[in-house]
């Protein structure tokens, strides 16, 4: 696949949308997705989808791949896991100023064999022993993550990642391949299971985030099931799940394009990854086009782990553009992706004059969902401009110049407040 230059990415980008809509006199555009030219006569403004950086099948210490004797397929790799592994992942945060999700896997953190009272969760069932896996290496990684909460977000994955029964595993832990979940007991088990190892090594709260096992998931009830998987993350606090449309059964449920609201819960559409789980290491270049950057854990890492900061760079090469883009941005953390994806998918912004309309009536619409009041927006002007607002208050501002501006305003509502308005002026 070709690389693109940073600098021609964004021109490319800039020049091969489509959407466009025509607003009052001429020149003054609102673009659906990407403008159609570069030529600025007036004004484009982007409600910009957000990037969320999400890693899978963090937490294990073997690489090894040990399906074939009913084990976990893990991260398949030939090296064992070190904590240097984790401070990759805080690293690609720090660069970006982001907080990827790490979706964790557990079991092998178990410092007290509790895992034998729940012999669904590993392959040993009842007779569960981690020593092999107890050393000074579990609270290092501990103390990264401690120390970069900031730029690394623990997200639920699985206790063991598959299911166990009588020797043998079924995928995965949560729901099976028909798109069942699994028992409601089992689940609620599973997810104290994972709670206890969270507390074992002060890995701080339960999180509110959750990527399926094996992406086995359904949207709402699955068959036999009065409640969803969603339903019950709900009551554990979590609020936010991200997993692949494509995979996901009764997907037909999914009210909008990129996400849906199960029993009040975002379900967020991965897409599709760039590369297999396994790719060790990886060099990405596939353009994105949803809201998610998925990848595996072993996709960031060098077989080396002292060089793992050349794969990490790779992905900061990678990444950075989609920030300088006027319709897209990388987003800080997974609260502030799921809030600005809702605005980019539901907000309308049109321009009248010297004023930009922001209007919230479909985004308040949402069932189930507490917005919060902040979302960024994109402006792109063919010189200066000052901006002030009515009926929304402008948190911050700040433009790169170049051939143009770009501007990125980071916006409150105010309560109650259903449209609201940004003038410019130059």
């Amino acid at each position: 696949m070709t690389k693109i230059p940073r600098r021609k990415f964004i021109e490319h980008m800039l020049i091969a949308g489509t959407g466009v809509t025509m607003l009052g006199g001429a020149g003054q555009f609102l673009y659906a997705c990407n403008p159609a030219k570069r030529n600025l006569e007036r004004l484009k403004v982007f409600i910009p989808m957000p990037l969320q950086v999400v890693i899978d099948d963090v937490g294990w210490w073997s690489g090894e791949d040990g399906s074939s004797r009913q084990e976990p397929y893990r991260t398949g790799i030939n090296r064992n896991h070190v904590p240097a592994d984790y401070q990759a992942i805080a690293e690609l945060g720090r660069a970006l100023d982001i907080r990827p999700q790490a979706a964790f896997v557990l079991c092998e953190w178990d410092k007290e064999n509790i895992l034998r009272n729940l012999p669904t969760s590993t392959w040993m069932g009842k007779d569960w022993n981690n020593t092999k896996w107890i050393g000074p290496w579990l609270e290092e990684a501990a103390d990264i993550i401690r120390h970069n909460q900031k730029y690394l977000e623990i997200t639920i994955h699985g206790v063991g990642h598959e299911y166990w029964e009588g020797g043998h595993f079924t995928r995965a832990e949560w729901t099976d391949s028909n798109g069942q979940m699994r028992q409601k007991e089992q689940v609620e088990l599973h997810l104290e299971y994972f709670g206890k190892l969270m507390d074992q090594n002060d890995l701080g709260p339960f999180p509110t985030s959750f990527v399926p096992a094996a992406f086995r998931h359904s949207f709402g009830p699955s068959s036999g099931r009065d409640e969803s998987l969603a339903e019950i993350l709900k009551k554990w606090g979590v609020d936010y799940i991200n997993t692949p449309f494509s995979s996901m059964h009764n997907r037909e449920r999914v009210q909008y394009e990129h996400f849906g609201i199960d029993s009040g819960v975002i379900t967020i559409d991965r897409g599709d990854d760039e590369f297999p789980w396994l790719t060790f290491p990886a060099d990405p270049s596939k353009e994105i086009a949803g809201p998610t950057c998925g990848m595996h854990w072993p996709n960031m890492l060098h077989p080396s782990p002292e060089r793992n900061s050349e794969v990490v760079e790779r992905w900061v090469n990678y990444l950075t553009p989609y920030n300088e883009r006027p319709d897209m941005m990388l987003a800080r953390n997974s609260l502030d992706f799921r809030h600005q994806l809702l605005h980019h998918s539901l907000t309308e912004a049109g321009l009248a004059g010297n004023s930009i309309e922001l209007d919230f009536t479909e985004t308040d619409r949402l069932n189930g969902v507490s917005l919060r009041k902040e979302f960024t927006v994109k402006i792109i002007a063919d010189k200066p401009l000052r901006f002030t607002a009515e009926g929304i208050h402008i948190k911050s501002q700040n433009y790169q110049d170049g051939s143009d501006f770009l501007y990125v305003l980071n916006l409150e509502r105010k309560q109650g407040v259903t449209k609201a308005c940004l003038r410019f002026a130059d």
